[in-house]
């Protein structure tokens, strides 16, 4: 775990705004640190020596007012722009990271990765504020006010500042040893919440059928028992923090006592003035301070450093790169074809699909069906764009589909996945169509959304997602058809439609795939229920293999 990351300037812009701000801050700091010990000094020297007057120190004092002044606004300062800066970095990062996971695509989505990004753009990163505001500045005061007030007091007193010199590498030692302790802590910690949210989305997302079949007691008792493993992971990295500080702590006194105790006895036998000692002995924790300090935060900006380490390595996952340009033909009479495509399952020895050979005619429904995990869904993945497949190819046409643009051929299609999403805003904006439009009136019905759209309590205004009522799968399917029915897309992919519907709500899925057809659309269908392979012109069969992938390909 690294005490600054470059990557952190490469992936969020507003570091680099904020590094220059502490640089130029520190250097101010500093001088305000220095000028404070020398006013101090001055002004007390004298009264010991029994030469000073009122008159005489009054400047010095309003110096010194004005200099504390300065300082504390500084520091202020330097705070809020680190609350600021941290707060567009996070943004930024929570940006890149969910941009890059759509990217990445489906597939590695599908590998457990879901979680890690929702935990990450969540509670993860935000533990970054820390690092920005308590971490950050210090680690740059330790570059500008130790090296600078540590040549001070060189100057002043050079025994001083070889002690100094002596005990401050025990500061960052202390610091590696501990630190590796709290990386490992920290990495447990951020696992341990992953974990935690994993568990709490899958039975948040399945707690009706656990309440209905009576079951539900056993998973909460284990997000129960993985809350009090979080709770133990917490408490134990603030007890590497709590140690890390004590001993920091401790080595930061003994050595300005080393300094005290010599400044002292050269002072009763007149080797050193009072005023540079007074210098010195104020000096000496300003020297050590930032070090503390680093030491310190550095523990508690901990969590949002190994958080962020994460996220790097999300944007530095390679996706599938699809750099065609042809523009995509007239798909109302262009069939689509596999030509003996297979695809290696990741970290397995399968091939899913194997060897799949087949055409989808232009204006047909085509079901695409086969045992689970034999490759449906990773088939059409392939025909998205999605992932490369590990041999073969998919043909549009004569074209291959890694020549065409892919976000012209994403234009082309309408996906409707297994458990659509929606989005927070009222049921029209989720349509995306004015639902005032005959169209609508008519595509409602076919799906039997427009039973839904009674029930709500405001209808088409009604909101949905956060504040406001959430819809069933079900309820949420329908909607999904009927912002099919309303695209303009020729192909129109069904991702088991009828997976989690009754046998009426089937009907009005049947019924919606019949029309598409009759408007001269493709449809694909993955499916496992006969109903649908029954409306289907063409059935795909899809199968895996679970040779070697030398073999398989």
């Amino acid at each position: 775990m690294k005490p600054f990351d470059p990557r952190l300037m490469q992936y969020a812009r507003a570091t680099r705004g904020y590094l220059a701000l502490l640089v130029g801050l520190g250097l101010i700091l500093t001088f305000l640190i220095a000028a404070q010990t020398y006013l101090i000094a001055a002004i007390i020297s004298p009264v010991f020596y029994g030469d000073s007057t009122l008159s005489a120190s009054s400047g010095m004092l309003i110096a010194l007012v004005v200099v504390f002044v300065a300082r504390t606004g500084v520091t202020f300062v330097r705070g809020a722009i680190g609350h600021r800066s941290a707060m567009r970095v996070i943004t930024e990062l929570r940006t890149r990271v969910l941009r890059h996971a759509g990217d990445l695509g489906d597939r590695w989505l599908s590998r457990g990765n879901t979680n890690e990004v929702v935990t990450l753009t969540t509670r993860g990163l935000d533990d970054l504020e820390d690092y920005f505001v308590h971490f950050l500045p210090e680690l740059f005061l330790t570059a500008t006010a130790t090296p600078l007030l540590l040549l001070m007091v060189t100057y002043m007193d050079f025994l001083s500042g070889l002690m100094i010199v002596l005990c401050l590498p025990l500061i960052p030692l202390f610091m590696i040893l501990i630190g590796k302790m709290t990386a490992s802590y920290s990495a447990k910690r951020l696992s341990a919440m992953q974990r935690l949210g994993s568990q709490l989305l899958d039975l948040l997302g399945g707690l009706a059928t656990l309440k209905g079949v009576g079951r539900e007691s056993g998973p909460a008792q284990r997000v129960d028992d993985l809350g009090t493993s979080f709770a133990h992971r917490t408490m134990n990295t603030l007890y590497v923090a709590f140690l890390s500080g004590a001993a920091l702590e401790f080595i930061t006194t003994l050595t300005t006592a080393l300094v005290a105790v010599s400044i002292g006895l050269r002072m009763v036998t007149g080797n050193v003035l009072l005023f540079e000692g007074l210098v010195v002995i104020m000096l000496t924790p300003e020297v050590l301070r930032p070090l503390r300090e680093v030491g310190t935060q550095f523990h508690a900006s901990a969590n949002g450093v190994a958080a962020a380490d994460r996220a790097f390595k999300i944007l530095e996952s390679k996706p599938y790169e699809h750099s065609g340009t042809a523009q995509v033909p007239d798909m109302s009479i262009t069939p689509i074809r596999f030509d003996s495509v297979s695809v290696l399952a990741p970290g397995r020895a399968t091939v899913a699909p194997a060897n799949l050979n087949a055409t989808i005619a232009p204006g047909t429904v085509t079901v695409i069906r086969g045992h689970s995990g034999s490759g449906k869904s990773t088939a059409v993945n392939v025909l998205l764009g999605l992932i490369p497949a590990s041999s073969g190819r998919v043909l549009i046409g004569d074209l291959e589909l890694s020549h065409l643009d892919r976000r012209s051929w994403w234009g082309t299609i309408t996906w409707v996945p297994q458990r659509p999403a929606i989005v927070v805003g009222t049921v029209a904006d989720n349509l995306g169509t004015d639902p005032s439009v005959d169209a609508v009136a008519e595509a409602v019905q076919l799906t039997g959304f427009d039973k839904v759209i009674a029930t709500l309590p405001h209808g088409w205004d009604t909101m949905l997602g956060q504040g406001g009522i959430g819809l069933s799968v079900g309820q949420r399917q329908r909607l999904a058809l009927t912002k099919a029915l309303m695209s303009p897309s020729q192909i129109v992919i069904l991702d088991e439609p009828s997976a989690h519907l009754d046998a009426i709500a089937e009907e009005y899925v049947s019924a919606t795939i019949a029309h598409l057809r009759s408007q001269g659309r493709t449809v694909i269908v993955i499916a496992h229920r006969s109903a649908m392979s029954d409306l289907a012109d063409s059935i795909i069969d899809v199968v895996s293999s679970s040779r070697t992938h030398r073999e398989a390909l």
